[in-house]
């Protein structure tokens, strides 16, 4: 029971991570930075206070050095060369690499 319990409130909390997300974008296309950075911190809380991981794709969109909602062209500069794909934050210049290369399939030996 406690199990399914604790299962609900991870969806519910994955669910409005998103959710918050989608808010951020949709503020940040008005021009409205200063409301999406706070989407994304409260994001970020409700994932450390349920133990729920942002989805990959989403965090991609923060900046690792000051939470920043990233947006291409207008606070973040993406660059494609060699392996990688580098997103630069224009606010404190943090350098995030993420390699072109598909995932790897997962282990047989892990269940």
């Amino acid at each position: 029971m406690v199990k399914k319990r604790g299962r609900r409130i991870g969806d519910i909390a994955l669910q409005r991570i998103v959710r918050l997300f989608e808010l951020a974008e949709a503020d940040a296309r008005k021009d409205g930075r200063n409301r999406s950075d706070r989407y994304v911190q409260l994001a970020r809380l409700i994932g450390m206070r349920y133990r729920v991981r942002i989805p990959s794709q989403l965090k991609m969109r923060i900046c690792k050095g000051c939470y920043t909602y990233l947006i291409p062209g207008k606070n973040a500069r993406v660059r494609l060369g060699g392996e990688y794909i580098t997103t630069t934050c224009l606010k404190c210049g943090q350098q995030m690499r993420h390699p072109y290369k598909a995932p790897r399939a997962p282990s047989p030996r892990r269940k």
